[in-house]
Formats: C-alpha cells, sequence, structure tokens
C-alpha cells in the first residue's frame, strides 16, 4: 500500500514527519511517497536505516505555511505539497494522502481535486474524541465547517451513523443535535432549522443534547458546527492536560511513580484522543485523506498513517458511498421531497 505523506506539513517538519513515517513504514509495512524539498527530505532519510524499504520522493519547493489564507496560498502555490499528494491520490498513484498541514489547506485540496462524495456537500472532521469516556461516540465536525446550513448538519449525521456502523458494529446508531438544551425550544437557529429534517431523515434521531450527555454516552452520533465542536474539543485536551498536571503536582512522592503515570496516561488517552491516536480521517471526500495535528511529532505521525491505512483497506470509502445514497433516498422518501 502507497500512502502519500506532505513531508513539508506541520510544525515538526521535515524532521518527524519523516522519522514517523519510516517507522510506520516497518510497522504498518506500507510505501511511502514522501512529498517535498527532496532535499531536505533525503538529509532526513540519511538518518535511518531505509534497507528494504520501498520509498519514493515527489519534488517541490512550495508548501503551506501556518497562516495563511487556504483558497490565497493554493492559487499562488500550485505545486504545493499537499496539492500534490493529494493529485497523486486522485490519479490513482497511492492509496491515501496523509498531512500535519494548514487544516484550511488540506481541506481546500482535498475538496479541490478529489471532490466530495455524491450526497454530501462537505467535507467533515468527526470522530470519537473522549477515549473511555465515551469511547461509543463520534462527533462531528470538530474542525473545518464553521458556518453551515441545517442540511449539512444532517449530512455529519448520516457520515457519523456510516462510521459508527462501519468501524464500531453499532447498527442503529443513536444521533442527537449538540445544544444547550434537550428542549425543542432551545438552541440557535441552526438547531431549530434542522430538528424537523433530523425527524425525517430515517435516522435514529433522539433529539438535542447537552454538554454533558458527552460524557454520559447517551448519543452515539452528536453533531454541530465546527466552531462549537473545535471548542469542545480543544477545551476537553487541555482540561486533560491541567487535571494531570495538579495530580502530579499533588501525588508527586507520594504515590508509586508507576500507579501515578498509569493514572495520568489513562487521563490524557481519555482527554486527548487526536494526539492518541494521531488524528484523523477527512470523511466524505472522494478519496482517503487524513489529518494529523500541526504539532505531531513521530509517534502521532506513525498512528495517524496506521489509521490511513486502516480506511483504505476496509474500504470505508466504498462504504460510505453506499450508505449515504441510500440514507439520502430514504430521506426523499420519507419527506416526499
Amino acid at each position: 500500500m502507497k500512502i502519500a505523506i506532505d513531508a513539508m506539513g506541520g510544525d515538526f517538519a521535515p524532521a518527524e514527519t519523516i522519522k514517523g513515517s519510516i517507522d510506520s513504514a516497518h510497522e504498518y509495512g506500507i510505501e511511502p511517497v514522501f512529498v517535498g524539498q527532496e532535499s531536505k527530505i533525503k538529509a532526513e532519510l540519511s538518518k535511518y536505516n531505509i534497507d528494504g524499504l520501498s520509498i519514493e520522493v515527489v519534488h517541490t519547493d512550495e508548501w503551506l505555511i501556518e497562516g495563511e489564507h487556504p483558497a490565497y496560498a493554493l492559487r499562488q502555490k500550485r505545486n504545493a505539497s499537499i496539492l500534490l499528494a493529494v493529485k497523486l491520490v486522485k490519479e490513482g498513484k497511492v492509496d491515501a494522502a496523509v498531512s500535519a498541514g494548514p487544516t484550511g489547506g488540506v481541506v481546500a485540496a482535498a475538496v479541490g481535486i478529489l471532490g466530495t462524495v455524491e450526497g454530501i456537500s462537505r467535507p467533515v472532521f468527526g470522530g470519537t474524541f473522549l477515549g473511555s469516556l465515551s469511547p461509543l461516540m463520534f462527533a462531528a465536525d470538530l474542525g473545518g465547517n464553521v458556518d453551515i446550513r441545517p442540511h449539512q448538519l444532517l449530512d455529519f449525521a448520516i457520515v457519523g451513523t456510516v462510521y459508527m456502523r462501519k468501524v464500531f458494529g453499532i447498527e442503529n446508531p443513536r444521533v442527537a443535535i449538540l445544544s444547550n438544551g434537550a428542549e425543542e425550544g432551545k438552541g440557535n437557529e441552526l438547531t431549530k432549522s434542522a430538528i424537523p429534517l433530523f425527524k425525517q431523515s430515517g435516522l435514529n434521531y433522539i433529539g438535542c443534547v447537552e454538554g454533558h450527555d458527552l460524557v454520559r454516552g447517551t448519543a452515539n452520533v452528536v453533531v454541530c458546527d465546527a466552531f462549537v465542536g473545535n471548542i469542545v474539543v480543544k477545551f476537553c485536551e487541555e482540561l486533560g492536560k491541567a487535571i494531570i498536571k495538579n495530580i502530579e503536582s499533588d501525588l508527586a512522592g507520594k504515590a508509586p511513580d508507576e500507579d501515578l503515570k498509569k493514572l495520568t496516561g489513562k487521563i490524557f488517552e481519555a482527554t486527548n484522543m487526536a494526539d492518541t491516536k494521531g488524528g484523523g480521517p477527512l470523511l466524505a471526500v472522494n478519496g482517503i485523506v487524513c489529518k494529523a495535528h500541526g504539532r505531531s511529532k513521530a509517534l502521532e505521525i506513525a498512528k495517524i498513517i496506521g489509521e490511513a491505512k486502516y480506511f483504505v483497506q476496509n474500504d470505508f470509502l466504498g462504504a460510505l458511498k453506499t450508505e449515504i445514497l441510500a440514507a439520502k433516498s430514504k430521506l426523499k422518501e420519507i419527506s416526499g421531497k
């Protein structure tokens, strides 16, 4: 399996990106195709034993920088590393692409080159983000779509339903909208306008849920726009780290180091799933593209490459296409439109 790696994307690229990719090549048996400045890539590769590995390098002197406006940057940098990596997916030369570059640029490249799956208007960043606290809850959108329409919120729910069915084996996932109250009269205009669509969708819609429901396992699929979702995720991540810091300070010298490390590790995994998993797939684009955190180091890069391999091997994209069309057809049948 060949996976294109945006070697220049991320806070610690190309050094950590190359290291993590080499580790994944050994662990997962993938063939990395590095896209970026050839001299820098080869300088990093020279630090490792790559005997027996199948490695390719696609050269470019252009890559995206955090803070650039995605659309403008991609117009100015027609050979940006993320663009070339996604083009390799489009051309069938690789099975997936992975990047830790700017989120906006990764989304723009994936949508512009691959397009979205038929029936879905926007790609979705989503997944399980509360580890053992709520292991069977998919949430979306967590990063890409801030200003959305009610039917797009329903799209997220359909994608989440397919995800929970295919990845976790839950045949009829409970679906909910994240709001500031369970009552239908509460919520913003997006929430209120989406509720009738959800009721007619044929999904297992259970209503609106509140923030505390996220850790109670009330729903298997919880949807919101990325303005809310991204804030929730980042709050959970930093809260987990703050709790760990306080525990380490209070229990230092009072509890065995091994027990303390096990406890704080459990808290970190429960509240920082993106770091634990390395990132996640950009769902509903017409190809497998996975986005790692910009701050990812080698371990996280290796994990996200492993996740990309999982989605390719299990034909997640094919299943998603089939089930989205089925869900949309059912919605039209029920609503009569």
